[in-house]
């Protein structure tokens, strides 16, 4: 176990784009999936570093009263319920439209209490995008480490159509010491979720910032965000009317 744990270690100098995570898997007990879900809200909350984000970089551009923002790859949506509790304290109205293709996320939030102001459909960015569909923002969180480059660059493109006013992919960022505290961190609790084991997984998939600017396009901002975290941002250059 030691010299394994070694040879991971000296593979996070590169990014393993080919881990599989148990979760992407359609046939996973569908139980353990539902509670990895339900521990995202607590993961998330202590690690993701949305609080930070949402005051950075929504918070400043809103220009209303009401504003329209889509997650995308949503899962469980305990960002966007986070991301409308925080506007809703600002005063203001942020509607937010949901989305992840797998079934099973739409399963488990048919589970939970619903919240006024979300939306949850199971669809993807290339289909709103094509339908036309706008939001004043959209965001995603811990999907472009799953992305393949012809993924990213379909998933860049769609919020670039989508967003009115400005785009925030927000992801892990990996390093060594990432892995070992999430590691530790998750060594007790969430036993009987796939936290732990897919958590680690992601680390190993995840961009750091330099990796991650070189292969998006122009108009991208990459930037670190304390402590683990890489934040890749587009404001729109013209704000659209809403129509």
């Amino acid at each position: 176990m030691r010299l394994q744990g070694r040879a991971v270690l000296g593979s996070l100098a590169e990014r393993d784009g080919d881990l599989v995570e148990r979760m992407d898997d359609p046939d996973c007990d569908i139980d353990t999936l539902y509670r990895t879900y339900a521990n995202f809200r607590t993961v998330n909350g202590l690690l993701a570093g949305w609080r930070r984000t949402y005051l950075s970089h929504l918070r400043p551009e809103f220009t209303d009263s009401r504003h329209t923002l889509l997650d995308i790859g949503a899962g469980g949506g305990d960002v966007a319920r986070a991301l409308i509790r925080w506007a809703r304290a600002d005063g203001v109205e942020l509607r937010i439209t949901a989305i992840d293709p797998d079934p099973r996320a739409a399963g488990y939030v048919g589970t939970i209490p619903a919240v006024d102001g979300y939306e949850h459909r199971q669809c993807s960015s290339t289909e709103l995008a094509d339908d036309g569909a706008r939001f004043d923002f959209v965001v995603s969180n811990h999907v472009l480490h799953h992305l393949t480059a012809a993924e990213l660059g379909a998933v860049l493109a769609d919020s670039t159509r989508l967003a009115r006013i400005a785009v925030v992919h927000s992801d892990i960022r990996r390093s060594v010491a990432a892995y070992v505290l999430y590691g530790i961190f998750t060594s007790v609790a969430f036993r009987r979720s796939f936290i732990r084991e897919d958590g680690l997984l992601s680390i190993r998939r995840s961009y750091r910032a330099d990796e991650l600017a070189a292969v998006v396009p122009s108009g991208w901002v990459v930037a670190v965000q304390f402590p683990h975290r890489v934040v890749l941002s587009r404001r729109q250059a013209a704000r659209d009317s809403r129509g």
